[in-house]
């Protein structure tokens, strides 16, 4: 009788959460997606497939929800991005450099809530940003071709989560979680490809589209030995069309979340060290607007058709490790290392300018404080070191020939409080 009463006391400060998040531009590191969701495991490098630790684990693997008691938890990011761009060898101009940063700082908020219905089996829910991607060149790395205006990109993925996990025995636990997916695209500053499209008029400068698509995350974790617990989740497809950009996205618009999956392992190796890691793999490829290569493009294959062109991203392979350490019955440290493949190529970086998420490598600390009154105050800081793709043949002769370079570095802090109760 008494969870109706809680959750429905909590529902207004969720949606409150979800009316923000929109509104600020969420960004992402492993491609489009975050590197990890919550601060413990943020400071991990967003390892918790196995170790989930908050009440946002069932942004990781549903299952978790099962695992970390009636909790509440609030956190806010700050994530300072460094993008830019270079055009080299271009016979339409000299070279140049481009700044991507007109917006430095973004704000992220996220939210979980969790409550035991009863021994065996718990529910959840999660708000929080699952990723996305911006740029802003005041100085248009485009206009030697005939744009005009400042460049850029603004996609942005909330995802609001309610999930439920059940302990089959003990040493097994299931769940699941229903994703609901609201996205928001604009760009601008791009009107030269209205040549090139199915949709002329349906490429740039359309200002703010958005579409909610709804999917699932499914996950299990295991207790092999009382030293190791093992986990895997995966998460469907999402699908989503920004209808006023339909001339710019393959499919008439379509702009799916990809289907995602990883497995993890926990390893205990005394009563104060945990040892942890994930592997996740992300399948940009199956996304056409995302994974189909450019170059159909300028074969004649227009924006906007079936099937048509892309930014060319492989899918991303994401391997994470971290270790946590309880200094103190009050304070547990946390160091974590994640590495990637490039989902880049070369050979695609003529539009990637608009979207250079080319990082593979993120550096994490953190810790959690418990404080006397019983809260847990944790904090992490992510270096996303500076990664450059460097292009290769990647302009087309039809725009005078040359190569488009692009390069990413982030800056990650990030504190949260939760309480059981």
């Amino acid at each position: 009788m008494r969870t109706p009463t809680l959750l429905s006391w909590h529902r207004p400060l969720a949606w409150l959460l979800a009316s923000c998040l929109p509104a600020t531009p969420a960004l992402a590191t492993n491609g489009y997606f975050s590197h990890g969701y919550g601060a413990p495991s943020q400071g991990l490098a967003g390892v918790g497939i196995a170790l989930p630790q908050d009440a946002l684990a069932a942004a990781t693997n549903p299952a978790g929800t099962a695992a970390v008691g009636n909790r509440v938890d609030l956190g806010l990011t700050v994530f300072v991005p460094r993008r830019s761009a270079a055009i080299v060898g271009n016979l339409a101009a000299p070279d140049s450099a481009h700044d991507g940063n007109g917006q430095k700082t973004f704000l992220i908020p996220d939210f979980g809530l969790v409550r035991a219905v009863n021994a065996q089996t718990a529910v959840g829910l999660a708000v929080y940003g699952n990723g996305g991607m911006n740029t802003e060149y005041a100085s248009n790395p485009y206009a030697r071709f005939g744009a005009t205006g400042t460049a850029g990109v603004n996609l942005e993925q909330l995802f609001i989560a309610p999930s439920v996990a059940h302990q089959l025995n003990e040493r097994h636990t299931v769940g699941a979680a229903l994703q609901v997916a609201h996205q928001r695209f604009a760009a601008q500053g791009i009107g030269l490809f209205n040549g090139f499209s199915a949709a002329p008029g349906q490429v740039s400068d359309r200002g703010t589209d958005s579409t909610t698509g709804v999917g699932v995350r499914l996950g299990w974790t295991g207790r092999l030995t009382p030293q190791w617990t093992a986990g895997a989740t995966w998460a469907s497809r999402i699908r989503g069309r920004f209808d006023d950009y339909r001339g710019l996205f393959a499919n008439g618009g379509r702009f799916d979340v990809p289907e995602n999956f990883g497995v993890g392992l926990a390893y205990a190796a005394t009563d104060r060290l945990t040892l942890a890691g994930d592997v996740q793999h992300i399948r940009y490829s199956q996304v056409a607007a995302v994974g189909n290569s450019a170059a159909p493009l300028f074969a004649g294959q227009p924006l906007g058709s079936a099937n048509g062109p892309g930014f060319g991203w492989r899918d991303q392979t994401v391997l994470k490790l971290g270790a946590q350490y309880r200094w103190r019955p009050d304070l547990v440290l946390r160091g974590g290392v994640s590495v990637a493949n490039q989902v880049v190529p070369a050979q695609e970086t003529f539009f990637n300018i608009l979207a250079p998420g080319v990082v593979k490598t993120h550096l994490s600390v953190g810790a959690t404080w418990h404080t006397p009154g019983g809260g847990e105050l944790s904090g992490f800081y992510t270096l996303a070191l500076g990664e450059t793709v460097r292009g290769a043949q990647s302009i087309p002769a039809g725009f005078g020939g040359g190569n488009a370079h692009v390069r990413l570095k982030e800056h990650i802090v990030g504190v949260s409080y939760g309480w059981r109760y």
